[in-house]
């Protein structure tokens, strides 16, 4: 396994950072913060990329995609989580879009995937619930035989960008308990369908998410996405497949917020004297970079884990994930420290970066979380 970017990678690394500098800089995602933009992402920055063939790296060919790897999606991801671009990468991208390539029909394929990959629809994997702390198999939501297809009564939380999408992916139980992994299914369920609704939230780092409630939502029996009552497989596939994609993403944030704090520690003064040149300060920069270079290792291991369909890539996602939540929470908790007071104000953008390390942390499980799924994988 190589560590390293090949030419091509090379070259899309530096396509997306001439982009993100140019069209994407944090104070775009601050103007949409303060505005409370309606979708809370660039509409039109959303179609360039698309035109970019970005949303569309890792979808086949066939249905207007790159057909490319998660290595080189993880290229654009990074780039754009260097400057906290809010696009529905993560729900409609690594999540609903991998859902519909790895367990959906030849029909539901070609009526989504060109779409996504144009960069005209938006979809969303509803599967987390009230209590499950990162489990995936705490399902409660009801899907009930009717007719000749499905009724489904429940409600999902933290639903990406959910507010915006043309069509849901819900996780429902089928057959078992509300802890069994089997039993679990999973259906496409349009935005506009009866008894579906729609509570736009907005988290701690201004990203978008939502509570979607279900009473007695009906869809036919075509809507099934894989098999049924065995979904549980093909949702552990799809989140890891997603946290590889986060992990990628906060390496630029720490990145970035390392950046950040090592160029205002190189012009601060105090008593007269550059803060940069301090001992102290110079120790902890260390530590961050050894970290920050830690987790790049561990997210391109990862990332081509899954391409090569390593029977350790799971494991490796863990670790990418553990070191990944505790990197960024160091540089950007550093980052604050570094800068003194005014860290703590909104004026300075590293109090930005610091919200989103939060989040990420949180998202598809936190450091704690993946240490322990670590160890069990690895039969400890």
């Amino acid at each position: 396994m190589q560590l390293v970017l090949s030419e091509d990678q090379e070259l899309i690394s530096k396509t997306v950072g001439d982009f993100v500098e140019e069209r994407s800089p944090v104070s775009r995602f601050r103007a949409l913060r303060d505005s409370n933009d309606d979708t809370g992402y660039s509409k039109a920055l959303w179609k360039e990329m698309a035109e970019l063939g970005w949303v569309g790296i890792s979808i086949p060919e066939e249905y207007g995609g790159a057909g490319m790897g998660l290595a080189d999606l993880a290229i654009v991801l990074e780039g754009l989580g260097s400057r906290l671009a809010p696009e529905p990468f993560f729900s409609t991208v690594l999540l609903g879009g991998q859902m519909l390539i790895r367990g959906g029909t030849k029909d539901q394929q070609g009526t989504w995937l060109p779409g996504i990959a144009a960069g005209e629809k938006i979809i969303s994997l509803a599967y987390q619930e009230l209590g499950s702390r990162y489990d995936l198999n705490v399902v409660e939501t009801r899907a009930e035989v009717i007719n000749n297809g499905f009724s489904i009564t429940g409600e999902k939380t933290l639903v990406l960008d959910g507010h915006v999408a043309d069509c849901f992916l819900v996780v429902a139980r089928t057959a078992g308990d509300s802890r069994s992994s089997e039993g679990i299914s999973i259906f496409l369920v349009p935005s506009d369908a009866d008894g579906l609704v729609v509570t736009r939230q907005t988290r701690v780092d201004f990203r978008n998410s939502a509570v979607v409630s279900l009473s007695g939502v009906s869809v036919e029996r075509s809507a099934l996405v894989g098999e049924l009552h065995r979904g549980a497989t093909l949702l552990e596939d799809v989140v890891d497949y997603a946290t590889a994609g986060l992990c990628s993403e906060m390496l630029g944030g720490m990145q970035q917020a390392f950046k950040l704090t090592m160029d205002h520690v190189k012009e601060r003064k105090q008593f007269e004297t550059v803060v940069g040149s301090f001992q102290a300060l110079k120790h902890r920069a260390a530590d961050i970079f050894i970290e920050l270079e830690l987790a790049r290792s561990a997210t391109m291991a990862c990332t081509r884990a899954i391409d090569e369909e390593s029977e350790n890539s799971s494991k490796l996602v863990s670790l990418a994930k553990a070191r990944c939540s505790d990197a960024y929470l160091l540089a950007s908790n550093e980052g604050v420290q570094m800068f003194g007071g005014v860290g703590m104000t909104d004026e300075y953008d590293i109090g930005l970066y610091l919200k989103r390390a939060r989040a990420c942390e949180l998202t598809f499980g936190d450091s704690s979380f993946h240490r322990n799924r670590w160890a069990l994988l690895g039969g400890y």
